[in-house]
């Protein structure tokens, strides 16, 4: 028999093992890119399909202009913003309840600024957030530590240039007790590893130079950001470029293999599933002068120069140009959207196309997977929820004020999205 006080204790266990279920089932923060973990899945997330005054929690004009997705820690939310001339560029905090401005702080006020792509921001990298600080990266202008409890600039590093032609894109990534950062331009390739207490450089690691020299200048430059995956209990940081895909041990920068295959102006980040990488090259030209991207599947166990052995499939996308967006994955199948404006679905295992569709509008901005849908966002503002699966399903449709081209964050039951002029909070909670 069970006493009074036996079946009150197995009880309060059983509720708290509930409780922490639900709490467990919802990402109680947004920290990087793409999500906590760099793959732009919020599992269980309740977003509501139809967006009217009751479900949009407040609206909140951010001044200037920035491409920067917003990340979230406890009652913060961030973005990144510049003015059109690159010469001053911003940290701007809000609150998540109200969406009050709480800091606005100028990180930046650069002298020279390098010329940028029209569809381009001075402050299109996405911040890093954690418990205290905050990590805003500009690209050449620099990267800088932001103390989240009152705003002080913790430090600033601005050493490290490259030739971007186009502006700053890729965004920093954490490790450990280290920011990661991509800089690769048409006159130098490298990563570095700066302290993030500190903003001193830890380690630097030269992308090689053999693979670039077939591109021309101009395709020597790519704006993607890096991956951080385990694969057989050995932390990886998968780094994408024009021309090679290289694989580093993260807390070091030393290299453990590359894929060489690629050309002009690579964009979208590497993605995985069930211990397999797959990643966009940039745009290559054929013999008859069009454009192409591969898109590659590659087993990344393994070590030095695996681009004979790895590569498990290779889809050529014919007449494409600059891939923009990351692709979602999610129960083995691959949710994008190429620059021709062909939206489409890829079998992970073999590459082959479940389903296509046209579309009128560019997709920048990267989808989401969002408890048991597919979410994309379009450049005019226009958002599309299709039902994951292996047949082309629309779920909902909805525009709002402007175009969006950051991802959007999603915890809590809400989304934070980020048009060209509005930072709005979405859902029913």
């Amino acid at each position: 028999m069970i006493c009074g006080s036996t079946f009150r204790f197995y009880f309060l266990l059983v509720a708290l093992l509930v409780i922490s279920f639900r709490a467990g089932s919802q990402s109680a923060n947004w920290t990087q890119f793409r999500g906590n973990k760099g793959n732009a899945i919020a599992e269980s997330e309740n977003i509501p399909l139809k967006w009217d005054e009751s479900v949009i929690k407040w609206k909140k004009e951010i001044h200037d202009k920035g491409h920067s997705s917003p990340v979230v820690y406890g009652n913060q939310i961030w973005v990144t913003t510049g003015t059109a001339d690159g010469k001053e560029l911003y940290a701007v905090c809000l609150d998540f309840n109200t969406g009050e401005i709480i800091y606005d702080i100028k990180v930046f006020s650069p002298e020279d600024v390098e010329e940028k792509h029209q569809l381009n921001t001075y402050a299109t990298p996405t911040p890093c957030i954690e418990k205290g600080y905050v990590y805003v990266h500009y690209g050449n202008a620099g990267t800088a530590c932001i103390n989240t409890s009152d705003g002080s600039i913790v430090w600033k590093n601005s050493a490290f240039k490259c030739k971007f032609v186009q502006g700053p894109a890729s965004s920093p990534v954490l490790y450990k007790n280290l920011i990661i950062l991509h800089y690769e331009g048409v006159d130098v390739r490298f990563l570095v590893a700066l302290d993030k207490s500190s903003g001193k450089l830890v380690w630097k690691s030269d992308r090689p130079a053999d693979p670039y020299k077939p591109l021309p200048e101009i395709g020597k430059k790519a704006y993607t950001t890096p991956l951080l995956v385990n694969v057989k209990g050995r932390d990886m940081l998968i780094s994408n470029g024009s021309a090679v895909c290289i694989a580093y041990e993260p807390a070091t920068g030393k290299e453990i293999w590359r894929v060489v295959d690629g050309a002009e102006s690579t964009i979208a980040m590497p993605v995985m599933e069930n211990g397999v990488l797959y990643w966009y090259t940039g745009f290559m030209v054929a013999d008859d002068g069009s454009n192409y991207t591969n898109f590659l599947a590659v087993n990344p166990d393994g070590q030095g120069d695996i681009t004979k052995t790895n590569i498990l499939w290779k889809k050529r996308d014919a007449l494409a140009h600059n891939q923009m967006l990351t692709p979602v994955i999610r129960d083995g199948l691959i949710y994008t959207v190429n620059s021709r404006n062909t939206m489409m679905c890829l079998d992970a295992k073999t590459g082959e196309e479940v389903w296509s569709k046209h579309v009128t509008s560019d997709y920048d901005a990267s989808p989401l997977y969002i408890n048991g849908n597919i979410w994309f966002f379009s450049s005019r503002g226009e958002i599309l929820v299709l039902k994951a699966g292996r047949k082309y399903e629309v779920i909902a449709q909805d525009k709002t004020d402007s175009g969006i081209f950051a991802t959007p964050a999603v915890l809590r039951n809400t989304m934070i999205l980020r048009t060209q002029n509005f930072l709005y909070r979405i859902g029913r909670e």
